[in-house]
């Protein structure tokens, strides 16, 4: 006897909404945004390719293996700089590199910085 379904059944596409479809950024896809006057390319990584621990800037905890997050870096130095990054090596090198909860990425404007 196969188990009880509480939910009805639905039909892929009945019931969505007639507008044009919404593409989601596939996983590993880089996309760019704008933060604190600066461009950021940022990446999304699924949980089977986090395999290190990294501390997320935006609530200073640990980001553990098997959590998917994004990691995030400045395409250029800040308006108005050249483009050098000075200690950390070149622009968007690996010293420049963040990796963040994607919920403390997306309230990054709403908080502050943990150091």
């Amino acid at each position: 006897m196969s188990p009880r379904r509480n939910h009805p059944r639905r039909r892929w596409g009945v019931g969505r909404s007639a507008g044009p479809p919404v593409e989601p950024v596939p996983r590993g896809a880089e996309a760019e945004e704008t933060w604190r006057g600066e461009v950021w390319r940022v990446r999304q990584i699924s949980g089977g390719a986090a395999v290190k621990t990294y501390r997320c800037p935006g609530c200073d905890q640990e980001i553990r293996p098997g959590v998917p997050h994004l990691v995030a870096w400045p395409v250029a130095g800040p308006v108005g700089f050249g483009g050098s990054a000075g200690v950390g090596g070149p622009v968007g090198g690996a010293g420049e590199r963040r990796h963040w909860h994607t919920g403390c990425w997306n309230a990054r404007e709403r908080r502050r910085p943990t150091s």
